[in-house]
């Protein structure tokens, strides 16, 4: 018998990369700690940019967190009082966790799921889009794109990485882009790059000003 709420329910948190996922995510799960509910938290162990056991923002916000190879791992961890469940980078983990999520809530949890919903191709990122189907509320957050400051709705993968749909990184690896400036072929995203790199080149040093001999 899990600790439960009055009423289950899933709630996903989605979008690019440094659109602050991981900080609501953190911010909701805080809350419900000071509301002394029983939360736990789980992560794909694959996300080990920051830390193996933490849930950790862009901001450096942190909380303790379960690292877990695949989604049959979570149920058996899942203590009998816990009543919030809190998921982070789920598009990390296996199609199993689409099941795991809904059988939480569907035992009066409420469970909170962040994630990228596109992948760098800009493609659904399964299985973030099975879950944001069955979810109560989802929240799309927007990122900064980093060529015009509009706002962003695509993950970058910057050039000279591997085409794997899964490679975990950061700021070296991936740009937030708007839909105008987001370019997943790789040879157009080298071209965009090199012009965008000229265009915003500043001189290391400014040429001398000619000086005319003086005049008889």
């Amino acid at each position: 018998m899990y600790g439960g709420l009055p009423y289950g329910g899933i709630e996903v948190i989605c979008g690019p990369m440094f659109s602050g996922k991981s900080e609501e995510l953190i911010r909701r799960l805080r809350l419900s700690i000071i509301a002394r509910q029983r939360v736990q938290i789980f992560k794909p162990s694959i996300d080990d940019r920051y830390a193996d056991d933490e849930v950790v923002s862009h901001s450096d916000l942190r909380l303790a967190a379960h690292p877990l190879s695949n989604s049959d791992q979570l149920l058996p961890r899942l203590r009998n009082r816990t009543a919030v469940v809190g998921l982070d980078e789920t598009q990390f983990f296996d199609e199993g966790i689409v099941e795991v999520v809904e059988s939480l809530a569907n035992r009066g949890l409420r469970v909170i799921v962040a994630g990228l919903d596109l992948d760098y191709r800009g493609r659904p990122f399964h299985p973030m889009p099975a879950i944001m189907a069955l979810a109560e509320t989802v929240q799309k957050n927007q990122a900064v794109c980093m060529v015009c400051g509009a706002g962003a709705s695509r993950s970058q993968r910057l050039a000279g990485y591997s085409g794997s749909q899964v490679e975990v990184g950061s700021s070296e690896r991936y740009e937030a882009r708007c839909r105008r400036h987001f370019e997943p072929e790789e040879e157009l995203q080298l071209s965009f790059l090199r012009t965008r790199d000229s265009i915003l080149k500043v001189p290391t040093k400014l040429p001398s000003p000619a000086v005319k001999p003086p005049s008889d």
